[in-house]
Order: C-alpha cells, then sequence, then structure tokens
C-alpha cells in the first residue's frame, strides 16, 4: 500500500489562486462594531475559511475585515446570529476573479 503524502498550504498560497478587484467606494462587507462588541462568541473569526475577520489587536471588542480575502461564500452572514455582518455580492466587475491552475 503506497503511502500518500499530503502537504499543507498556507492560507497566503491558496489566496494566491485568486484575484480580488476591490471597490472601496462600495465595500461589499460592513460589520456592525455596535453588535460585535456585545457579541462573546465572534464565530465570524473562525467561520470564515479565507480569515477575512480578526480581532482588532487594539480593541478585542471590535471586528477587523480584510475584503481583499474574501472568497465570497457568504458564510459569515448566515453565521452571525445577531445579523451584525451586512454582505452583499460587489458590483459588477468587482469581487472575487477566480484562477484555474
Amino acid at each position: 500500500m503506497s503511502e500518500m503524502k499530503t502537504e499543507k498550504m498556507a492560507l497566503a498560497d491558496k489566496l494566491y489562486r485568486t484575484k480580488y478587484e476591490p471597490d472601496a467606494a462600495h465595500p461589499h462587507i460592513v460589520v456592525d462594531q455596535a453588535i460585535c462588541a456585545n457579541c462573546k462568541e465572534k464565530v465570524c473569526l473562525v467561520v470564515c475559511p479565507a480569515e477575512v475577520y480578526k480581532a482588532d489587536p487594539n480593541d478585542p471588542n471590535k471586528v477587523t475585515v480584510s475584503h481583499e480575502n474574501c472568497l465570497e461564500c457568504g458564510t459569515c452572514r448566515k453565521a452571525c446570529p445577531f445579523d451584525g455582518i451586512k454582505w452583499l455580492y460587489p458590483e459588477g466587475g468587482k469581487g472575487v476573479k477566480y484562477r484555474f491552475g
């Protein structure tokens, strides 16, 4: 029986396979910091496969957003039990663009 060797890819290497065209004038993710301040679980910090959400190092009650990592799966908006994340698809021509190969 042959042993299959699997290598773990770093998140940055996986995200390299995608291109993101940001739309600074119309962000597709908006976090309601007032809701986040009262959230103890902060599910968004662990549910996102692209690690878009991080605890603010200066204020652990706040959540920072890295739009450029978003894979547009929408998991975050479903996982937040308090509807603290407003998530919309980016405007046409903006957002994630997947590369093959």
